[in-house]
């Protein structure tokens, strides 16, 4: 019997949240014997928390989407489909694959995607676009996911949202709608630091779901902790908008690790507060920004807090729908 998403019948279930650990592959320079080290270790920092899956990123340059200099200096990785395997083994857990299509043409993708499901596993899989409307782009991301919706393998797919793009154009969830009537049917966002952004997008496409009579699709929410100055401007460098007073609360704070900690779960908490009515299907993805041990240890401790948040969210959630 051919293999298939673990993750799909879950993600089916509104009344639960699914909870993620986000990370990327190790640098390529890394030594494979290194690589199922590393995938190790991961597995040990997490091994006390109860978490649905892993999310493997697929890390591009995206010097084309800004000017501003790049934080930290670019590295290719090896690659995400290696190391979700390795995860995917050693954990027992569902792994979503990223997959940027930007370099890729129709048959290589497909390639690419053959590869992924009989060599490597993988059965789930976020599809990322050009970072930028100025690049030259031989792979359109409507495109690819046509291709692997047309794939003989039964992939379960995803796309990615970004709360930042709606509050600059307000039509986030007119594309929401459009990449699940191309094959999507799940959506990881950006990292969160302006909750107001994602609840105005969340509540929009909410309320035009209902006006159309479709069915929401499950929206994952990611949030990263921030323990420095370098590590703030990762963040802003990547997109996310983070307002003002939260980045100065985050720099001026005694410890600024425990304060980014801390203003993510009051997000979490203002974002299920606004669309709790909704019933929207939620889920959490934790990522860590940076290789250092203060931060991926903060990274855990915000996975706790965070899910609990949810469940309690969940719970009343199950209460409202018992007493209307």
């Amino acid at each position: 019997m051919e293999q298939g998403s673990e993750l799909r019948a879950r993600y089916n279930d509104i009344r639960r949240g699914v909870y993620f650990i986000g990370t990327t592959p190790p640098k390529s320079d890394t030594p494979v014997e290194k690589v199922d080290e590393i995938a190790g270790k991961l597995l040990e920092r997490v091994s006390d928390i109860d978490f649905d899956g892993l999310i493997v990123y697929d890390i591009q340059n995206e010097d084309s989407r800004t000017n501003k200099p790049r934080p930290f200096p670019f590295k290719s990785t090896h690659d995400p489909r290696h190391y979700s395997a390795l995860l995917n083994q050693k954990s027992s857990r569902p792994v979503i694959t990223y997959k940027s299509v930007v370099q890729s043409n129709a048959d290589d993708f497909n390639t690419w995607a053959d590869e992924a499901w009989q060599r490597f596993g993988i059965t789930d899989v976020v599809l990322v676009g050009s970072p930028s409307s100025h690049n030259q782009v031989s792979l359109p991301l409507q495109t690819a996911y046509k291709t692997l919706v047309e794939n003989q393998h039964d992939f379960f797919i995803g796309g990615v949202t970004i709360a930042e793009r709606h509050a600059s154009k307000g039509n986030e969830h007119e594309r929401l709608i459009e990449k699940h009537q191309q094959g999507c049917n799940f959506f990881i966002s950006q990292a969160i630091y302006d909750p107001q952004a994602t609840i105005d997008m969340l509540t929009r496409y909410a309320i035009e779901c209902k006006k159309l009579g479709l069915k929401p699709q499950r929206i994952v929410l990611t949030f990263s902790p921030c323990g420095s100055e370098k590590t703030l401007e990762f963040i802003d460098w990547l997109g996310v908008s983070v307002p003002e007073a939260t980045s100065l609360r985050i720099l001026n704070a005694e410890k600024p690790l425990y304060e980014s900690i801390r203003i993510c779960t009051n997000s979490l908490r203002q974002i299920l507060d606004a669309v709790l009515p909704y019933q929207l299907p939620l889920g959490l993805n934790i990522e860590s920004l940076t290789n250092r041990k203060e931060e991926i240890d903060g990274s855990i401790l915000l996975y706790k807090l965070l899910r609990s948040t949810m469940e309690n969210y969940l719970a009343k959630q199950e209460l409202q729908s018992l007493i209307s």
